[in-house]
């Protein structure tokens, strides 16, 4: 990594959520969206480059039986540095950490297409379909 990065949980704002989804040109979201979405996550991490946003990711779900690893993004300054594998390790920390002993958890996302190698270097399997990149599953085995 060539920046010291700083991972911070639960506490993006609501601005730094809507200004990084602008920065990687996604779908605007109005305010109350989106501060529902992040009032509404299991979990979420930012990662800062000084007091600047630089990368996020959300967990949604049950947290029983099926997470999602949801808005995986980091800005295109950043990306290539191994920010994206540390957001994505801390969120799949979280959903082992909050898994019941001796069950399986199910971690699922969707990938953007040409993203599956990333995922897939993550542990996460490919479930292909002809318009979208596949969804991925991972099964996450919770012992002691």
């Amino acid at each position: 990594m060539d920046t010291e990065i700083l991972i911070k949980e639960n506490s993006v704002t609501l601005d730094e959520y809507l200004a990084i989804r602008k920065k990687v040109k996604w779908k605007e979201l109005s305010r109350i969206q989106a501060d529902k979405a992040l009032e509404n996550c299991l979990y979420y991490v930012g990662a800062y480059d000084g007091d600047e946003l630089v990368g996020l990711g959300r967990i949604v779900g049950d947290g029983a039986v099926i997470c999602y690893v949801q808005d995986l993004i980091v800005v295109p300054e950043y990306q290539g540095q191994g920010i994206g594998s540390l957001i994505l390790n801390k969120l799949v920390d979280y959903v082992k950490m909050i898994g019941e002993n001796n069950t399986t958890l199910m971690l699922c996302l969707m990938c953007a297409k040409g993203r599956e190698k990333f995922y897939e270097k993550h542990g996460f399997i490919a479930r292909p379909t002809d318009m979208l990149g596949p969804g991925m599953i991972q099964y996450l085995e919770i012992t002691d």
